[in-house]
């Protein structure tokens, strides 16, 4: 159990990618970590093909200290996410605090609106690699991406990559 006292947050919002928001949540908790559901609000949220997910704690009431990392799935919810000042500002505490930040898919539009790309490396969906260049990321097209406090990787395949990626790390190894 590598992460057995650890925890961590995983975002959601409506239009989740349901492999990226599952895969990692069952991940960590195999891996022994406490995973905590954060959303916007609402009681339950729809994957793109109607999967539900539970809508754990809104944003607003936890605070970065509380966990050792936060992962954030892709879909079209980062850009619902984004547009959420208690989730911008989840995600930047935890990259200010050195804590881990990952990011797969699409989720690099709450990278880009969390502020927190300058100088780093980063990868993502190819469709949204400028909006990330923009922002100040340098961007490489390989499965996972580490650069400090921040692993990011591109798509559902790159899944087992960014959760070995993301134990390892928090783990301390």
């Amino acid at each position: 159990m590598e992460l057995k006292g650890k925890h961590i947050a995983i975002l959601v919002e409506d239009l989740y990618n349901e492999f990226e928001f599952w895969y990692p949540y069952y991940r960590m908790k195999e891996a022994g970590a406490e995973v905590m559901v954060v959303g916007t609000g609402a009681k339950e949220y729809h994957s793109k093909i109607g999967l539900p997910a539970p809508g754990g704690v809104s944003a607003e009431s936890v605070k970065a200290e509380q966990f050792d990392a936060v992962i954030i799935p892709g879909g079209y919810a980062p850009d619902r996410m984004r547009r959420n000042a208690a989730m911008l500002k989840l995600v930047r505490d935890c990259f200010n605090q050195g804590k881990i930040v990952a990011a797969i898919c699409h989720a690099g539009w709450m990278l880009v609106s969390a502020g927190i790309l300058k100088g780093k490396k980063a990868t993502c969906f190819i469709s949204i690699k400028d909006d990330l260049v923009n922002a100040g990321a340098t961007y490489l097209d390989q499965e996972v991406v580490r650069d400090g406090n921040l692993i990011t990787s591109r798509t559902p395949n790159d899944l087992p990559a960014f959760c070995r990626e993301i134990i390892a790390v928090v783990s301390g190894e």
